[in-house]
């Protein structure tokens, strides 16, 4: 019995060791809002781990929008996609991007972008 829940184990660490890496962030301000574009990076396996989304924040951790990545990157590292017609109030200077996985759920780690 021991020998079966040993590798199960393991698999969960292993993949906690891969979160989902932003690798670039551009800003771009219009009429219509803020458009995010997000550079995510991951070693997505197929729909049972893969990157799917990320989500602007701010400093407080207020979640100002969010992207939903609706299938797995398996074939296409790193990737782009972009959020569009995010309303940011002009007192926000600086926002926070954070990257999510469907196994290990949102990262801890962010990226800085200062809204210019």
């Amino acid at each position: 019995m021991r020998y079966f829940v040993l590798p199960i184990m393991f698999a969960a660490q292993t993949a906690l060791a891969d979160p989902a890496q932003i690798t670039d962030v551009k800003a771009t301000q219009s009429d219509a809002g803020w458009r995010f574009d997000v550079t995510l990076e991951h070693p997505d396996t197929g729909w049972d781990h893969y990157a799917d989304g990320w989500r602007l924040e701010t400093e407080d951790g207020q979640v100002m929008g969010t992207r939903i990545l609706a299938h797995p990157h398996v074939n296409e590292q790193p990737f782009t996609r972009s959020l569009s017609r995010v309303w940011i109030p002009p007192e926000i200077t600086t926002i926070y991007v954070r990257a999510k996985c469907n196994q290990d759920g949102w990262g801890e780690e962010t990226v800085e972008v200062p809204l210019k």
